[in-house]
């Protein structure tokens, strides 16, 4: 009896470390996630500005921080919501409402953002000069640790991901891609716009970028409420 349930403590804890969960959810949260780290904000902004200023190196090292960042955002996010979902299972219902509305509240300011850049009155850049790798890193952990967007967005995020089945193994994928997710697209943005000129065509492109993304998010707040439909 008691080798019994040894074992079946053992295979227990086997399944908690693997990845056990379908794909489809983890590609749905780095779907959203990667349109709204890519969209013009106060991360994207630090990470181009200091490439623009103090040289690829020191935006690469942003874009290093803004994965870190991500990666404590979604391990503590994701642990406390699988506290949560277990200690209140009707909690899933309230945050997916309060899910629809964040995405309508994202959707709107994206597309507020599109029409001020279309109106031509956007924002300018100025690059960020004399920082080093380390000051760069600091500043950019600073900048994502203080964003208010990171706590909202990750609330919405994880209305869309079944965290109270989630094991060791679930959870620890979903932030690697997460934080791999937000290296690529950073990164890419400060090799790609470590220029000044570069960047002023970024900004160009950034009202239909926004554009796109509140559509996108006004979309699946519609998607969402529809599944909670009887």
């Amino acid at each position: 009896m008691v080798q019994r349930l040894l074992a079946a403590s053992v295979h227990e804890g086997d399944r908690a470390r693997r990845v056990s969960l379908p794909l489809a959810p983890f590609l749905t949260v780095w779907t959203v996630l990667a349109m709204n780290i890519a969209s013009p904000g106060p991360n994207v902004l630090n990470t181009i500005t200091t490439a623009m200023g103090s040289g690829r190196a020191a935006g690469l090292a942003s874009a290093a921080a803004v994965a870190l960042g991500i990666g404590i955002w979604c391990v503590g996010m994701t642990l406390g919501m699988a506290a949560l979902f277990l200690a209140l299972p009707a909690a899933r219902a309230i945050l997916t409402v309060i899910a629809i509305c964040l995405l309508l509240w994202f959707a709107s300011r994206y597309l507020r953002a599109a029409w001020q850049g279309w109106r031509g009155t956007g924002k300018k850049l100025a690059g960020r000069s004399g920082l080093s790798l380390r000051a760069a890193f600091l500043r950019s952990l600073s900048v994502n640790a203080l964003n208010p967007k990171a706590l909202t967005t990750w609330v919405l995020i994880l209305t869309l991901f079944p965290v109270a089945r989630a094991g060791a193994g679930d959870i620890a994928l979903l932030c690697a891609g997460a934080s791999a997710i937000a290296f690529a697209i950073h990164a890419a943005y400060a090799v790609a716009f470590s220029t000044a000129p570069a960047a002023r065509a970024y900004l160009r492109a950034a009202p239909v970028i926004n554009g796109a993304v509140g559509l996108f998010f006004a979309g699946f707040a519609v998607r969402l409420a529809a599944g909670l439909l009887p």
